[in-house]
């Protein structure tokens, strides 16, 4: 290799597999996307090898882009390590915790508030991010713990914390909301608001097109905030976790759609600089006695 690899190249390289997007890759990092797509450009000049494969909507690792992938996140961790090290005598401990989008607003402020009346020596930093993106970052050790979906790890890496199922909500003056549960034919005729980073999203788009219902779309946003107050709007209606469900709205049951999510607190897979790790191991027992069911 000709040149010292810059570590702003290896964080562009890595925001763009965790959106999938150049643009939104350049938002995660704070620059333009010109500014992005030229770094990428640079370490694909320094490694000879195209890392990735556009397309106009998504791009995809090529099979030389798989293959640095992980040695990309190892050289982040190492140097997020050594400023581990040099943080842990800091006098105020920093916990890097990891939320997912689509985890209730209030309910996530109001834990860390009391977490934070606690502890107030206490710095806590927020990343919200998708499973992957929180996983991703887990991996390279940027965040210390993350809230997050559970999908049966073992009690060493993930803390069960609680598990709710899905609501379909509507303006509350629209003529369904006074039902407890609705059908796929019953919204045939409804407006739809597409919440991007919903987790069943795919699962929500079959359980129409099998009954070949088709609602009309007129929204889509990865704002939940946003959508919730389009429903209250009157815009359309959307699925939610229930835990989303606020007095703005109604909530109906669809039937016939039964999935559930499972939330834990994701552990570090490492040992934590000293400080952090006593501020850790409170926070675990803070947020199981705050979330857990």
């Amino acid at each position: 290799m000709a040149s010292i690899m810059d570590l702003y190249l290896l964080k562009y390289f890595l925001a763009v597999v965790e959106t999938g997007s150049f643009t939104r890759a350049a938002d995660r990092v704070f620059v333009t996307q010109p500014t992005l797509s030229a770094g990428i450009k640079k370490l694909e000049t320094q490694l000879g090898h195209t890392l990735f494969e556009r397309s106009n909507r998504r791009v995809f690792l090529t099979d030389a882009g798989t293959r640095f992938l992980p040695r990309a996140k190892a050289i982040l961790h190492e140097c997020n390590m050594a400023v581990q090290v040099l943080e842990a005598d800091v006098a105020a401990p920093v916990l890097k915790l990891g939320i997912l989008t689509t985890l209730s607003n209030r309910a996530m402020g109001e834990m860390l508030a009391a977490f934070k009346r606690a502890e107030p020596r206490a710095t806590i930093e927020i990343f919200d991010g998708t499973e992957q993106e929180l996983s991703n970052r887990l991996d390279d050790r940027s965040l210390d713990y993350a809230l997050s979906i559970h999908r049966g790890q073992g009690a060493e890496a993930a803390l069960p914390l609680y598990e709710e199922g899905y609501s379909f909500i509507l303006a509350k003056d629209h003529t369904l909301s006074g039902r407890t549960r609705v059908t796929a034919a019953d919204l045939g005729e409804e407006y739809m608001i597409v919440r991007s980073r919903c987790e069943v999203l795919s699962e929500t788009s079959r359980y129409f097109t099998d009954q070949n219902i088709r609602p009309r779309l007129v929204y889509r946003t990865p704002n939940d905030s946003r959508a919730i107050a389009m429903v209250a709007a009157g815009l359309g209606g959307t699925v939610v976790p229930t835990s989303l469900v606020d007095d703005r709205v109604a909530a109906v049951q669809l039937q016939g759609f039964d999935y559930r999510r499972k939330i834990a607190l994701f552990r570090p897979g490492y040992q934590l600089p000293a400080g952090v790790a006593e501020v850790g191991e409170r926070f675990e027992v803070h947020v199981q006695d705050y979330l857990q069911a």
